[in-house]
């Protein structure tokens, strides 16, 4: 029987559609017709059901009913046709020859046309134009990777052929990265996340471009595979992937890279701190080179109180920034310049920022990141030795006062009055001579009453910003503030096509919006982007309403199995499943105990009332011998019953080897203290009765102890020592034991699912 790898056959010819956005790695649209077509040319295959068999007499060493059973199954095969999984194209450039692999992501092409990733028209050398020219470019060994070349054309778009092609599984895979330095720790886990959301087959000589953080892309040889060919497929299968360097020269440089990394990394007097964890109420002293970052974590804190973080620079430098992210599940990257959720980017030498303990960030947060950024100059040669900036850094608990003393108007005395150019505070005897020296060499800058030397360079360098209430005293804090707050080019999202003219908005839509934004997702457990190609849109109603990012809300779409009730739920469902299960677990009914004080018997809820009229309590094993038929409206005959049974405990004992009923059992007296026999006879035992059948003559069951079979006994001892460790009442003990036949881990998770702790209530 031939599978549909081998005899699927479909090929045609299809115009390049514009530019989609959607389409990245190796995937690609079809028209629906293609669908149809590829319906239509797939092979019939046999699906049979091998749960059951076709004949009764079925037997595997016997050849005769061996026979009759492959016929019998070859005559109820269910044949129907069948597409491959998954399905994969050999796309070919009719004007170059260029070939390349590629793998569906859905119908949905004009007719007559077909989608290509930019990716995909880079290896077939095609371009939206209407012009091209076609160019190699050589990678530093010698090997040639397809790159973005063209071919020249006079047809206004482009016509390539596609065939359908399946490819073997993928088990070794070897990439050579294009540069030199790569660290693993960088594209180790991009490029894992990457060939697995956005490729289906990798084609010999592609060259595969891994976008990372902060605009940083990745770029890979295809260089070697198995098994041998022109492509594999790396669906479905366990593919190992060995990154090997192009030549020595490039290996040198990246051991080189790394091992300057490593040496930046540590404590050195002239370079950049290390971080690490902060302490509230404590404070850390580092240095950093223009253009660093220097990281550091909180991870304890009180959640109840607010926090301030408090950085202060020596020298009134300006060139410093704090940057504050809460380390969540919907926040995972550490705060940079352009994505953070929390920032002091003034010119203020003392930066501050308050966390407010009800912030939605902090709430969630599993620690809070912060980062110390010294900007970088772009007048300044990146090169130029600088030396680092030394600052101190502090979080604490204590909110100061946003207005300090030097704001408050001072405490003027009879003598003494304000200079109207500097603002200080001068005797008045000596007013006209400090005010002729306070006017030749001081002026005061009417916008932010700041006072100067006339000739001094922080009076020719200070400068107010005409858009905002910003101001500093020299060039290079004018320069910041412009290149952060009023650019002169729009800033480019790396992850969308959003653009800001502020760094302060596009780091909010990096830690908001942006669908590159990486989140750990609830569901899959896996570290994300927040919203895939496929996902719905922020503004979806389901989106806002659900209050779950567009990558969780079709995750969430996966079904699972309640673990108490069985039913199939969706996993963004179980949450609220889960509720209505708490709810009625608060609001079931108590069960009812046996009166019987060493039975651990409950009684079903809809028998409780009879049981309490007709039975005093008694489950049905404890009341059977003492059911008959006779008619006894006052239950005097019961009680009679219940005196003789009772006195026949004490006096002949159950004879059952387990029994502990030490009161009213001369076995379980017996038993409890050892081997010391009691005799009790008629005479003593009525009196010792007497007290239990005056309270049952008044309704009260609390003195009723008869004795019971082993297991129901153990469970009432247990369920007693459960209760009395004050979680639950000892009625639900008592039922969780029964429900779980004595086993107490399976009960108390049965009380953690099903019943109401002590105290607890419906809210």
């Amino acid at each position: 029987m031939a599978s549909p790898t081998d005899t699927l056959k479909w090929s045609t010819q299809l115009q390049v559609a514009q530019p989609n956005r959607r389409l990245v790695g190796d995937k690609i649209t079809l028209p629906q017709s293609a669908l149809e077509a590829l319906l239509a040319a797939a092979p019939v295959v046999s699906v049979q059901n091998a749960s059951r068999n076709a004949t009764s007499s079925f037997d595997p060493f016997n050849p005769y009913s061996f026979a009759a059973e492959r016929y019998a199954r070859e005559a109820l095969q269910d044949r129907q046709q069948q597409l491959p999984h998954p399905l994969t194209f050999r796309i070919v450039n009719p004007r170059n020859g260029r070939a390349v692999y590629a793998g569906i992501r859905e119908f949905s092409a004009e007719e007559g046309t077909i989608g290509l990733s930019s990716g995909l028209k880079e290896a077939l050398g095609l371009q939206d134009g209407s012009s091209s020219s076609t160019s190699r470019e050589d990678t530093p060994s010698g090997d040639v990777a397809m790159t973005n070349g063209m071919e020249t054309s006079t047809s206004k778009a482009e016509t390539v052929t596609i065939h359908a092609k399946q490819l073997p599984k993928g088990t070794f895979v070897k990439l050579r990265p294009l540069e030199a330095g790569y660290d693993p720790e960088d594209w180790k886990s991009l490029l894992e996340r990457y060939l697995r959301d956005n490729y289906t087959t990798l084609t010999s000589g592609e060259l595969l471009v891994v976008p990372g953080a902060r605009h940083e892309r990745f770029r890979f040889l295809v260089d070697k595979f198995e098994p041998e060919g022109d492509g594999i497929c790396i669906v479905d299968t366990d593919l190992e992937v060995d990154i090997e360097p192009l030549n020595e020269d490039q290996a040198r440089e990246t051991l080189d890279k790394t091992l300057a990394k490593k040496s930046r990394q540590q404590e050195l007097p002239e370079g950049t701190s290390s971080g690490g964890s902060l302490n509230l109420e404590t404070e850390v002293q580092g240095r950093v080179l223009p253009g660093d970052y220097v990281d550091y974590e909180l991870k304890k804190w009180n959640r109840d109180q607010d926090l301030e973080v408090v950085l202060q620079v020596a020298d009134e430098d300006s060139s410093l920034d704090v940057l504050v992210s809460p380390f969540s599940a919907q926040q995972r990257s550490k705060p940079r310049e352009d994505e953070h959720v929390f920032a002091d980017l003034s010119g203020r030498p003392t930066k501050r920022i308050k966390l407010s303990h009800t912030s939605i960030d902090m709430e969630t947060a599993e620690s809070v990141n912060v980062a110390i950024h010294a900007w970088q100059d772009p007048s300044q040669d990146s090169t130029d030795e600088s030396l680092p900036i030394p600052y101190t850094l502090k979080i604490s608990t204590t909110i100061s006062d946003s207005v300090t003393a030097d704001d408050l108007p001072p405490e003027l005395s009879d003598d003494e009055v304000i200079c109207k150019n500097c603002r200080q505070v001068v005797p008045k005897r000596t007013l006209p001579l400090h005010e002729a020296f306070c006017y030749r060499n001081n002026v005061l800058c009417p916008k932010c009453s700041g006072v100067f030397l006339k000739n001094s360079d922080a009076w020719r360098n200070h400068w107010h910003c005409p858009h905002d209430n910003e101001h500093g005293n020299d060039l290079s804090s004018r320069r910041k503030h412009d290149s952060i707050f009023h650019p002169e080019s729009p800033l480019q999202c790396p992850s969308c096509d959003f653009q800001a003219f502020d760094l302060s908005i596009l780091a909010h839509h990096r830690t908001t919006t942006c669908p590159g934004k990486e989140i750990l997702c609830q569901f899959c457990h896996l570290i994300v982007p927040q919203q895939g190609p496929d996902d719905p849109s922020f503004t979806d109603a389901e989106v806002l309403l659900s209050g779950l990012t567009p990558h969780e809300l079709a995750d969430g779409a996966r079904t699972t199995e309640c673990h108490l009730c069985n039913k199939i739920v969706r996993l963004r469902d179980m949450k609220t499943h889960l509720r209505l299960h708490d709810r009625e677990r608060l609001s079931r009914p108590k069960p009812s105990l046996c009166s019987n004080q060493i039975c651990g018997r409950t009684i079903r809820y809809e028998e409780e009332s009879r049981v309490r009229k007709e039975q005093l309590g008694l489950c049905n094993e404890c009341f059977g011998p003492l059911y008959v038929t006779m008619h006894d409206p006052e239950g005097k005959l019961l009680r009679r019953r219940i005196e003789r049974r009772l006195l026949q405990q004490l006096m002949g004992g159950c004879g059952k080897s387990w029994c502990r009923n030490e009161e009213l059992c001369k076995t379980g007296h017996k038993n409890v203290t050892g081997g010391q026999d009691r005799v009790v006879s008629a005479k003593d035992g009525l009196p010792m009765i007497k007290p239990i059948m005056d309270r049952l003559a008044q309704g009260d069951t609390s003195g009723l102890v008869f004795c019971v079979d082993e297991p129901s006994q153990t469970r009432r001892n247990l369920a007693t020592m459960m209760a009395g460790e004050g979680e639950y009442e000892l009625s639900w003990c008592a039922k969780a034991l029964e429900e779980e036949r004595g086993d107490v881990g399976k009960a108390r998770d049965w009380l953690k699912d099903r019943a109401p702790k002590v105290g607890e209530v419906v809210v």
